[in-house]
């Protein structure tokens, strides 16, 4: 029973409909690297640098060069600079805004801005637009690789979050077929089918989660909230220390602590 217990104390494992550790929004699919001018290439360039570590500069520039005609690049631009600045629907707004220029322009470069858009609605927690956009990005037919990988991986946090598991299921199994380097795809594939009481998947798909990084304490707390379920007391101890250890103040190791808070015994009146 106390096992049950633990694991409803530390469901705050990151799940398949939540935002990914790495930030509210990817930098973007390789396939939008511009291809043009060299005038164009560099200003891209530099106002890509300012929307990563200025992000109230590369606002302001990507809105000077999308007056100044810059198009798909220079919105995709402005959407990650709102993306950084925390401005999460407006980031999402430009990309979208710079897919849809792209798809005037025949650009195939359109897939990877829905994509990002799709990235930045679920960061927002607006699942309905994140599928919409990641739909759009999928029916392209023009992503590949890893870019297509982390496209279904989110299209399978928005299937989460709307509460349709198994669609989520067939997008995370697409993910792992082209993203399988991701820790992440894993982490939320073990998460998923903890969620669908698939243990013996879940046991696999959290190895191979740690097998890439085990120092993320998400993975950590996954691997203990799959050790309680099934039941081994001692295993999910060990892995919500270890998520405690690799990163105390992250909101993981605080989800770990409350678990393992039910393991001290209560002071004798």
């Amino acid at each position: 029973m106390i096992l049950l217990l633990l694991l409803a104390a530390a469901q705050a494992a990151p799940s398949p409909a939540g935002p990914a550790p790495a930030g509210p929004a990817r930098t973007g699919p390789s396939t939008a690297a511009p291809v043009g001018p060299p005038a164009q290439t560099d200003r891209y360039a530099r106002c890509m640098d300012l929307a990563a570590n200025d992000p109230a500069g590369g606002i302001a520039e990507a809105s000077r060069w999308r007056l100044a005609g810059g198009g798909p690049l220079a919105r995709q631009c402005l959407g990650l600079s709102y993306a950084n600045a925390g401005q999460l629907p407006a980031a999402a707004a430009e990309f979208e805004a710079a897919a849809r220029a792209a798809e005037l322009a025949k650009d195939t470069r359109s897939a990877a801005y829905w994509a990002q858009a799709g990235n930045a609605w679920l960061a927002a927690k607006d699942a309905i637009k994140a599928r919409a956009a990641l739909d759009a990005a999928l029916a392209a037919g023009t992503l590949s690789g890893l870019d297509l990988g982390e496209a279904y991986l989110d299209h399978a946090r928005a299937q989460v979050a709307d509460n349709q598991l198994e669609a989520a299921r067939s997008d995370i199994d697409q993910a792992l077929a082209t993203a399988s380097a991701d820790p992440l795809a894993w982490l939320l594939s073990a998460t998923l089918a903890r969620r669908m009481d698939d243990l013996p998947r879940a046991r696999k798909d959290i190895d191979e989660a740690l097998r890439r990084s085990g120092e993320d304490a998400s993975a950590q707390l996954e691997a203990g909230n799959i050790a309680a379920l099934a039941g081994d007391e001692a295993g999910a101890k060990q892995a919500w220390k270890q998520a405690v250890a690799n990163a105390p103040d992250s909101p993981a190791a605080k989800s770990a602590q409350a678990a393992l808070a039910q393991f001290v015994p209560k002071p004798t009146p």
